[in-house]
């Protein structure tokens, strides 16, 4: 081995913890650790979410649907008894089958991978740790979650009872029997994250869905960007409401961008949003606008508190602020014909792309996380960028998604995902959606690039 460089200005050689630490832009693996009802899979499924949303490559692999495939039908509790020999076999062989795809696949491609498993004994930690760290040289963060409050369990049991695979053709009280005898099995085995004996791992504790959290060790950007991000989410039951504004004049007329008023029909359906609004009877319920007026008049009738944030408001179009399609593609063919061919990343000119609006809207969605019930009254890019958060939506499909004008769109996050409703009120409106061109060339003819965009006045 080389001997270590000598510093004659008297600065410290950069600590190395063998030789994987040469290295900063290591992938990623985040462990999960905790019992059953924790909310182990939700926090996962976020997180995987999150930083696939701010462009890091994220996959979950949770290590329940390897042993749905390994196993016949999810007969009983008895499966995860402790002296049940058999079944520990086809778990731990899930277990490894599971952390060996995660670091193939780290290898090949991805950046982060979420490893999704109770992990709840120090042996079995310490085995991910030697497979992750001394054979693949990756990077290794824990992520427990501890819970001793009766009614957060409570609201956990209630969700995996409804939404787990396990259970999808149970009777209910049975199913809340049996997974209540599967939680006191891993009790009997379970050992909490010890900073003292595990004191050389990188991990993070949360108790109680966010009430108070411990991090240890910590290393890097991306277990910043994680920490920064758990600490702002909760795993309680709520709802988030998404709305463009009331069509507006410039709708009418086919106009991008701008600080334009609402139409006749958008003012009818700020009258009709509120109505909605009332009869569902949402507690606590709180009302994001942009501070453009158009959201503002959409949400004016609607008895809730009110903010106004400037992250809302819509995507700067630059130089074609307040033109229509036919107008940019007369004086720019050459932009339109770039922002079709890569919409996410392309920039207007002095103005923003999709990529940028993402980093603008992330304060966003640490409050959204933190928040209970909210109605965001936005814009189309804007609420493309949000859906694409919670929907787990890629950069291609991003800027794509269809935000239809008098709508709203119900977002319900659940442990195994996010449940989606739309409303459609009962008042008309142009249509602004905009798919993407089959030709996307350069020196495209006028119709081709026009071919896609909705009609207007």
């Amino acid at each position: 081995m080389a001997a270590r460089k000598k510093f004659s200005n008297g600065t410290k050689p950069f600590p190395i913890r063998g030789d994987r630490t040469n290295y900063v832009n290591l992938p990623h693996v985040i462990a999960m650790v905790g019992l059953p009802a924790r909310g182990k899979t939700y926090i996962a499924k976020k997180l995987t979410h999150y930083l696939n949303w701010i462009g890091i490559k994220t996959k979950v692999f949770n290590v329940g649907e390897y042993r749905r495939l390994a196993t016949e039908a999810y007969k009983s509790h008895d499966f995860f008894r402790p002296e049940n020999t058999a079944a520990m076999a086809i778990r731990n062989k899930c277990a490894l089958e599971a952390l060996e795809d995660v670091c193939t696949w780290l290898t090949n491609e991805g950046e982060v991978a979420v490893y999704d498993a109770t992990n709840t004994t120090r042996d079995r930690r310490k085995l991910i740790y030697d497979f992750v760290c001394e054979k693949y040289c990756f990077k290794l963060f824990f992520i427990e979650s501890v819970c001793s409050d009766p009614s957060i369990i409570e609201v956990n049991i209630r969700e995996v009872k409804v939404h787990s695979p396990d259970y999808k053709d149970s009777d209910k009280e049975e199913a809340l029997r049996d997974f209540m005898q599967r939680i006191e099995h891993y009790q009997k085995a379970y050992q909490t994250v010890d900073e003292h004996l595990e004191g050389a791992y990188s991990f993070m504790k949360i108790f109680n869905a966010g009430e108070k959290v411990l991090v240890h060790r910590h290393e890097g950007h991306i277990q910043s960007r994680v920490v920064y991000y758990l600490m702002n989410i909760h795993i309680l039951p709520r709802s988030i409401y998404l709305t463009r504004h009331g069509e507006s004049v410039l709708n009418l007329k086919g106009r991008i961008g701008g600080d334009a008023e609402l139409s006749a029909r958008g003012w009818e359906y700020t009258q009709a949003l509120a109505r909605f609004i009332q009869e569902q009877n949402i507690p606590r319920l709180r009302v994001w606008t942009s501070q453009l007026q158009r959201t503002i008049q959409t949400a004016a009738a609607i008895d809730a508190p009110q903010e106004r944030w400037k992250a809302l408001n819509e995507i700067d179009a630059g130089i074609c602020e307040e033109m229509t399609y036919e107008e940019i593609q007369e004086r720019y063919p050459e932009d339109f014909a770039a922002r079709d061919q890569d919409k996410f990343h392309y920039r207007y000119p002095r103005g923003e792309s999709y990529e940028d609006l993402v980093a603008r809207l992330e304060p966003v969605i640490m409050e959204l996380e933190r928040q209970e019930n909210v109605l965001v009254v936005g814009h189309q890019a804007v609420l493309r960028c949000l859906l694409a958060y919670f929907l787990d939506k890629n950069s291609e499909e991003l800027p794509y998604l269809r935000v239809p004008l008098h709508t709203v769109i119900k977002l319900t996050p659940v442990a195994y995902g996010c449940e989606m409703e739309l409303f459609k009120l009962p008042i008309d409106a142009v249509d602004t959606h905009r798919e993407k061109p089959k030709n996307c060339d350069l020196q495209r003819s006028t119709e081709d690039a026009l071919q896609t965009v909705p009609g207007h006045l």
